[in-house]
Protein backbone atom coordinates (compact mmCIF):
# COMPACT_ATOMS: atom_id res chain seq x y z
CA UNK A 1 0.00 0.00 0.00
CA UNK A 2 1.36 3.48 -0.93
CA UNK A 3 2.10 5.80 1.98
CA UNK A 4 -0.06 8.55 0.49
CA UNK A 5 -3.13 6.30 0.49
CA UNK A 6 -2.45 5.21 4.05
CA UNK A 7 -2.08 8.80 5.20
CA UNK A 8 -5.28 9.88 3.44
CA UNK A 9 -7.22 7.20 5.29
CA UNK A 10 -5.43 7.75 8.61
CA UNK A 11 -4.13 11.37 8.60
CA UNK A 12 -2.55 11.10 12.05
CA UNK A 13 -0.12 8.50 10.74
CA UNK A 14 1.71 11.26 8.88
CA UNK A 15 3.24 12.31 12.18
CA UNK A 16 4.32 8.79 13.12
CA UNK A 17 7.58 7.26 12.00
CA UNK A 18 6.98 4.34 9.64
CA UNK A 19 9.61 2.38 11.53
CA UNK A 20 7.15 2.07 14.44
CA UNK A 21 4.50 -0.64 14.51
CA UNK A 22 1.03 0.41 13.44
CA UNK A 23 -1.83 -0.02 15.92
CA UNK A 24 -3.52 -3.40 15.69
CA UNK A 25 -6.93 -1.90 14.88
CA UNK A 26 -5.38 -0.07 11.93
CA UNK A 27 -3.64 -3.18 10.67
CA UNK A 28 -6.83 -5.20 11.01
CA UNK A 29 -8.86 -2.67 9.03
CA UNK A 30 -6.24 -2.34 6.33
CA UNK A 31 -5.95 -6.12 6.04
CA UNK A 32 -9.09 -7.77 7.41
CA UNK A 33 -8.24 -11.31 6.29
CA UNK A 34 -4.76 -11.47 7.83
CA UNK A 35 -2.66 -9.24 10.06
CA UNK A 36 1.10 -9.44 10.34
CA UNK A 37 3.01 -12.28 11.88
CA UNK A 38 1.09 -14.32 14.39
CA UNK A 39 -1.67 -11.80 15.15
CA UNK A 40 -4.66 -12.67 12.94
CA UNK A 41 -7.89 -10.77 13.57
CA UNK A 42 -9.65 -14.07 14.21
CA UNK A 43 -7.21 -15.66 16.56
CA UNK A 44 -6.91 -19.44 16.83
CA UNK A 45 -8.80 -20.73 19.82
CA UNK A 46 -6.58 -21.37 22.80
CA UNK A 47 -6.33 -25.03 23.65
CA UNK A 48 -8.04 -26.44 26.73
CA UNK A 49 -6.26 -28.33 29.52
CA UNK A 50 -6.98 -31.93 28.39
CA UNK A 51 -5.73 -31.25 24.85
CA UNK A 52 -2.62 -29.49 26.23
CA UNK A 53 -1.90 -32.42 28.53
CA UNK A 54 -2.12 -34.79 25.57
CA UNK A 55 0.11 -32.48 23.56
CA UNK A 56 2.79 -32.56 26.28
CA UNK A 57 2.64 -36.35 26.46
CA UNK A 58 3.08 -36.51 22.68
CA UNK A 59 5.92 -33.93 22.73
CA UNK A 60 7.70 -34.58 26.05
CA UNK A 61 11.02 -32.95 25.19
CA UNK A 62 10.72 -29.53 26.83
CA UNK A 63 12.82 -26.46 27.55
CA UNK A 64 13.10 -25.97 31.31
CA UNK A 65 13.57 -22.28 32.18
CA UNK A 66 14.41 -20.61 35.47
CA UNK A 67 15.18 -17.03 36.47
CA UNK A 68 16.85 -16.16 39.78
CA UNK A 69 19.81 -13.99 40.84
CA UNK A 70 23.28 -15.50 40.97
CA UNK A 71 26.73 -13.97 41.47
CA UNK A 72 28.24 -16.60 39.16
CA UNK A 73 25.66 -17.75 36.62
CA UNK A 74 23.24 -15.99 34.23
CA UNK A 75 19.91 -14.80 35.64
CA UNK A 76 17.91 -16.74 33.04
CA UNK A 77 18.90 -20.32 32.24
CA UNK A 78 17.36 -22.98 30.00
CA UNK A 79 17.95 -26.71 29.64
CA UNK A 80 16.43 -29.19 27.19
CA UNK A 81 14.94 -32.07 29.20
CA UNK A 82 12.60 -35.01 28.67
CA UNK A 83 9.59 -34.79 30.98
CA UNK A 84 6.86 -37.01 32.29
CA UNK A 85 3.51 -35.41 33.09
CA UNK A 86 1.90 -37.04 36.11
CA UNK A 87 -1.92 -36.77 36.06
CA UNK A 88 -4.09 -38.19 38.83
CA UNK A 89 -7.35 -38.04 36.87
CA UNK A 90 -7.14 -38.18 33.08
CA UNK A 91 -10.85 -37.37 32.77
CA UNK A 92 -10.45 -34.07 34.64
CA UNK A 93 -11.07 -30.89 32.65
CA UNK A 94 -9.10 -28.74 35.10
CA UNK A 95 -6.18 -30.77 36.47
CA UNK A 96 -2.79 -29.41 35.42
CA UNK A 97 -0.53 -32.15 36.73
CA UNK A 98 3.08 -32.44 37.87
CA UNK A 99 6.06 -32.49 35.50
CA UNK A 100 8.98 -34.71 36.55
CA UNK A 101 12.48 -34.63 35.13
CA UNK A 102 16.20 -34.74 35.82
CA UNK A 103 19.39 -33.18 34.49
CA UNK A 104 23.11 -33.71 34.83
CA UNK A 105 24.70 -32.49 38.05
CA UNK A 106 27.56 -31.11 35.92
CA UNK A 107 25.12 -28.94 33.95
CA UNK A 108 25.73 -25.22 34.77
CA UNK A 109 21.96 -24.97 35.34
CA UNK A 110 22.23 -27.56 38.12
CA UNK A 111 25.32 -25.89 39.54
CA UNK A 112 23.53 -22.55 39.71
CA UNK A 113 20.64 -24.14 41.61
CA UNK A 114 22.99 -25.80 44.09
CA UNK A 115 24.77 -22.47 44.59
CA UNK A 116 21.43 -20.68 45.02
CA UNK A 117 20.14 -23.05 47.68
CA UNK A 118 23.44 -23.06 49.57
CA UNK A 119 23.20 -19.28 49.82
CA UNK A 120 19.47 -19.08 50.59
CA UNK A 121 19.20 -22.13 52.85
CA UNK A 122 22.65 -22.70 54.40
CA UNK A 123 22.92 -25.78 56.55
CA UNK A 124 19.58 -27.13 55.32
CA UNK A 125 19.18 -30.91 55.68
CA UNK A 126 18.99 -33.19 52.64
CA UNK A 127 15.26 -32.69 52.19
CA UNK A 128 13.86 -31.53 48.81
CA UNK A 129 14.19 -27.77 48.24
CA UNK A 130 11.59 -25.51 46.64
CA UNK A 131 12.51 -22.59 44.38
CA UNK A 132 10.59 -19.44 45.29
CA UNK A 133 10.63 -18.07 41.75
CA UNK A 134 8.17 -19.38 39.19
CA UNK A 135 9.61 -21.67 36.50
CA UNK A 136 8.45 -22.37 32.95
CA UNK A 137 8.68 -25.38 30.65
CA UNK A 138 8.11 -24.84 26.93
CA UNK A 139 7.00 -27.71 24.71
CA UNK A 140 7.22 -27.41 20.92
CA UNK A 141 6.00 -29.67 18.16
CA UNK A 142 8.21 -30.75 15.25
CA UNK A 143 5.25 -29.86 13.04
CA UNK A 144 5.75 -26.20 12.18
CA UNK A 145 6.07 -24.47 8.84
CA UNK A 146 6.21 -21.15 7.07
CA UNK A 147 2.95 -20.34 5.26
CA UNK A 148 3.36 -18.24 2.12
CA UNK A 149 0.57 -15.90 0.92
CA UNK A 150 0.70 -17.86 -2.37
CA UNK A 151 -1.20 -20.62 -0.57
CA UNK A 152 -4.25 -18.37 -0.03
CA UNK A 153 -6.06 -19.30 -3.22
CA UNK A 154 -9.35 -17.65 -2.20
CA UNK A 155 -8.34 -14.29 -0.74
CA UNK A 156 -5.13 -13.50 -2.65
CA UNK A 157 -6.75 -13.46 -6.15
CA UNK A 158 -9.80 -11.49 -4.98
CA UNK A 159 -8.31 -8.79 -2.73
CA UNK A 160 -4.57 -9.40 -2.41
CA UNK A 161 -4.94 -8.65 1.31
CA UNK A 162 -2.77 -11.49 2.59
CA UNK A 163 0.53 -11.70 4.43
CA UNK A 164 2.80 -14.60 5.38
CA UNK A 165 2.67 -16.34 8.73
CA UNK A 166 3.96 -19.44 10.48
CA UNK A 167 1.94 -22.46 11.58
CA UNK A 168 2.94 -24.04 14.88
CA UNK A 169 1.79 -25.65 18.09
CA UNK A 170 3.19 -24.99 21.55
CA UNK A 171 2.41 -25.40 25.24
CA UNK A 172 3.83 -23.48 28.20
CA UNK A 173 3.63 -24.95 31.69
CA UNK A 174 4.32 -22.60 34.61
CA UNK A 175 4.66 -23.67 38.19
CA UNK A 176 6.60 -24.26 41.38
CA UNK A 177 9.71 -26.44 41.18
CA UNK A 178 11.03 -28.72 43.91
CA UNK A 179 14.58 -30.06 43.57
CA UNK A 180 16.22 -33.23 44.88
CA UNK A 181 19.85 -32.17 45.08
CA UNK A 182 21.41 -34.17 47.93
CA UNK A 183 22.80 -37.33 46.34
CA UNK A 184 23.09 -38.98 49.76
CA UNK A 185 19.49 -38.33 50.82
CA UNK A 186 16.95 -41.17 50.76
CA UNK A 187 14.31 -38.87 49.23
CA UNK A 188 16.63 -38.05 46.35
CA UNK A 189 17.54 -41.66 45.66
CA UNK A 190 13.90 -42.78 45.72
CA UNK A 191 12.75 -39.94 43.48
CA UNK A 192 15.48 -40.51 40.90
CA UNK A 193 15.03 -44.28 40.88
CA UNK A 194 11.34 -43.89 40.07
CA UNK A 195 11.81 -40.98 37.67
CA UNK A 196 14.48 -42.68 35.57
CA UNK A 197 12.56 -45.96 35.50
CA UNK A 198 9.24 -44.32 34.58
CA UNK A 199 10.85 -42.13 31.90
CA UNK A 200 12.63 -45.12 30.32
CA UNK A 201 9.41 -47.14 30.31
CA UNK A 202 7.52 -44.25 28.71
CA UNK A 203 10.14 -43.67 26.00
CA UNK A 204 10.57 -47.35 25.18
CA UNK A 205 6.85 -48.07 25.01
CA UNK A 206 5.17 -44.80 24.02
CA UNK A 207 7.87 -43.20 21.87
CA UNK A 208 9.51 -46.27 20.34
CA UNK A 209 6.44 -48.51 20.39
CA UNK A 210 8.31 -51.56 21.70
CA UNK A 211 6.30 -54.36 23.28
CA UNK A 212 9.39 -55.76 24.97
CA UNK A 213 10.94 -52.64 26.41
CA UNK A 214 14.41 -52.05 27.77
CA UNK A 215 14.24 -51.55 31.54
CA UNK A 216 16.60 -49.85 33.93
CA UNK A 217 16.87 -53.15 35.78
CA UNK A 218 18.47 -54.65 32.65
CA UNK A 219 21.63 -52.69 33.52
CA UNK A 220 23.87 -53.62 36.48
CA UNK A 221 22.43 -52.22 39.71
CA UNK A 222 25.73 -50.77 40.94
CA UNK A 223 26.28 -49.07 37.56
CA UNK A 224 22.81 -47.47 37.70
CA UNK A 225 23.33 -46.41 41.31
CA UNK A 226 26.56 -44.62 40.43
CA UNK A 227 24.92 -42.83 37.49
CA UNK A 228 22.05 -41.60 39.71
CA UNK A 229 24.59 -39.71 41.79
CA UNK A 230 25.59 -37.71 38.69
CA UNK A 231 22.10 -36.27 38.14
CA UNK A 232 19.66 -34.06 40.05
CA UNK A 233 15.91 -34.61 40.01
CA UNK A 234 13.07 -32.15 40.18
CA UNK A 235 9.33 -31.84 39.79
CA UNK A 236 7.21 -28.88 38.69
CA UNK A 237 3.74 -28.61 40.19
CA UNK A 238 1.95 -26.87 37.33
CA UNK A 239 -0.11 -23.85 38.38
CA UNK A 240 -0.73 -22.42 34.91
CA UNK A 241 -0.98 -24.22 31.58
CA UNK A 242 -1.22 -22.29 28.32
CA UNK A 243 -0.81 -23.12 24.67
CA UNK A 244 -2.00 -22.71 21.13
CA UNK A 245 -2.51 -24.73 17.98
CA UNK A 246 -2.08 -22.28 15.10
CA UNK A 247 -2.76 -24.45 12.07
CA UNK A 248 -4.61 -22.20 9.59
CA UNK A 249 -7.94 -23.05 11.23
CA UNK A 250 -8.80 -19.33 11.32
CA UNK A 251 -8.70 -19.05 7.51
CA UNK A 252 -11.52 -19.17 5.00
CA UNK A 253 -12.15 -22.65 3.64
CA UNK A 254 -10.66 -21.86 0.21
CA UNK A 255 -7.48 -20.44 1.71
CA UNK A 256 -7.17 -23.36 4.11
CA UNK A 257 -7.53 -25.84 1.25
CA UNK A 258 -4.81 -23.90 -0.54
CA UNK A 259 -2.54 -24.28 2.48
CA UNK A 260 -3.16 -28.03 2.59
CA UNK A 261 -2.48 -28.37 -1.14
CA UNK A 262 0.66 -26.24 -0.92
CA UNK A 263 2.07 -28.23 1.98
CA UNK A 264 1.41 -31.51 0.21
CA UNK A 265 3.26 -30.24 -2.86
CA UNK A 266 6.21 -29.61 -0.55
CA UNK A 267 5.84 -33.21 0.70
CA UNK A 268 4.92 -31.89 4.14
CA UNK A 269 2.15 -34.48 4.42
CA UNK A 270 2.10 -34.64 8.23
CA UNK A 271 1.74 -30.87 8.48
CA UNK A 272 -0.99 -30.85 5.83
CA UNK A 273 -2.89 -33.55 7.72
CA UNK A 274 -2.58 -31.57 10.96
CA UNK A 275 -4.07 -28.49 9.26
CA UNK A 276 -6.95 -30.63 8.03
CA UNK A 277 -7.58 -32.19 11.47
CA UNK A 278 -7.54 -28.83 13.25
CA UNK A 279 -10.06 -27.46 10.76
CA UNK A 280 -12.35 -30.44 11.35
CA UNK A 281 -11.99 -29.96 15.09
CA UNK A 282 -12.93 -26.29 14.74
CA UNK A 283 -16.12 -27.28 12.90
CA UNK A 284 -16.99 -29.81 15.62
CA UNK A 285 -16.41 -27.23 18.35
CA UNK A 286 -18.60 -24.71 16.54
CA UNK A 287 -21.44 -27.24 16.31
CA UNK A 288 -21.18 -28.15 20.00
CA UNK A 289 -21.15 -24.52 21.15
CA UNK A 290 -24.67 -23.39 22.16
Amino acid sequence: MHHEHLYSKYPKLADISLTRALPLHVLSEINPSQSPNHVPPRRPRRAQHPSLRRYICENPFGIFTTAFPSPTFPFIQCTHISFLLDIADESSETELGVLCGHMARANPHSKSLIEHFRASAPGAPGAPLQLKQEVMVLFNSPQQHYITPKFYTETKPSTGKVVPTWNYAAAQAYGVATFFLDSKAVDTDEFLAKQVSDLSEFAEGRVMGYERTWKVTDAPERFVGLLRKTIVGFEVRVTRLEGKFKMSQELKEGDREGVIKGLKELEEDDMAETVKRRAELKVQQAKSTP
